[in-house]
């Protein structure tokens, strides 16, 4: 897949929006027979467009009230420690986002908790202690203004005509050993 089309910009639209809706009622708000619009998804999903599809919940009401900013600072930014803290980072579910930042600190991770009490164990406990950490600043979020996962697609297309796109470069695969 080299290009997104006007029909491939609608169905990622259709399906960032509700990646629920049947094939038959995607095809036809995108303006396809089923068949087309079905090799259409499938095309998206192999070429990596599509990572996959998952409910979005509401972290409020499954009990998750605390949204905590974390900057951590690494003690050494060698190659080999990075990679064992980046590990070490993934292997807990509390922090739902992590990224490398430029400026001050080495991460920025986004961790739910409870209530103020469940997160501060969890940084005195669990945080502090990773591989490499010298240390953390913590911001909290005292209120949501927007949380969307819904990636803008406007600047594919001009003038009604879509841009090229390359599809995503695909994970080495990784070895076992």
């Amino acid at each position: 897949m080299e290009t997104l089309d006007k029909f491939d910009l609608a169905i990622l639209n259709e399906l960032q929006a509700d990646a629920r809706l049947t094939n038959a009622e995607l095809a036809s708000r995108v303006g396809l027979s089923a068949a087309p619009c079905w090799r259409r998804v499938r095309a998206l999903e192999e070429a990596g467009f599509i990572k996959g599809y998952r409910a979005e919940l509401d972290r409020q009401k499954i009990g998750l009230g605390v949204l905590a900013f974390v900057r951590l600072d690494a003690e050494r930014n060698t190659g080999d420690a990075t990679r064992v803290l980046e590990e070490a980072v993934r292997q807990l579910p509390e922090v739902i986002s992590c990224h490398y930042i430029s400026g001050t600190g080495t991460f920025e991770l986004q961790v739910v908790a409870q209530d103020l009490d469940s997160f501060s164990r969890f940084a005195l406990q669990r945080l502090i202690n990773l591989p490499n950490v010298k240390d953390l600043h913590t911001s909290f979020s005292l209120g949501e203004v927007k949380a969307s996962s819904t990636l803008p697609l406007g600047h594919l297309q001009t003038q009604g005509s879509p841009k090229p796109v390359s599809p995503p470069p695909r994970p080495a695969a990784r070895s076992k050993r």
